[in-house]
């Protein structure tokens, strides 16, 4: 058995989990079974680029919202809700309150995504 270390615990984007994936893939010249599967997940959906990715969290960090943490972003940019109500579905699963006012805002950055 494989005993493992946790390093780090942070959230990773869909974006940051293609990357590594690419990584593991070039490393290893073929990815594992699990990690087949989550690459074709990964594959099937949306994904920002790595510049498009970094430019957006920016911007979104950059609206001082408060009690918005990054593993929140994250999930933004994930999922790229385009309606006020597809945001508050999407964060209701964490403990924070955001006014309607900001989640306006949220969506409106996450509008002009291509």
């Amino acid at each position: 058995m494989v005993e493992s270390n946790l390093i780090d615990k942070k959230s990773l984007s869909l974006t940051e989990l293609k990357e590594e994936l690419k990584k593991i893939q070039k490393r290893d010249g073929e990815l594992g079974f699990r990690s087949g599967k989550t690459q074709e997940y990964v594959n099937s959906l949306k994904v920002l680029s790595k510049k498009d990715y970094d430019e957006y969290m920016t911007k979104l960090t950059d609206l001082n919202i408060p009690r918005l943490k990054d593993e929140h972003i994250v999930k933004i940019l994930d999922f790229l809700p385009k309606s006020e109500a597809e945001l508050e579905v999407l964060l209701q699963g964490y403990p924070i309150t955001i006014s309607k006012e900001n989640y306006k805002k949220i969506v409106d950055v996450v509008k002009t995504i291509s």
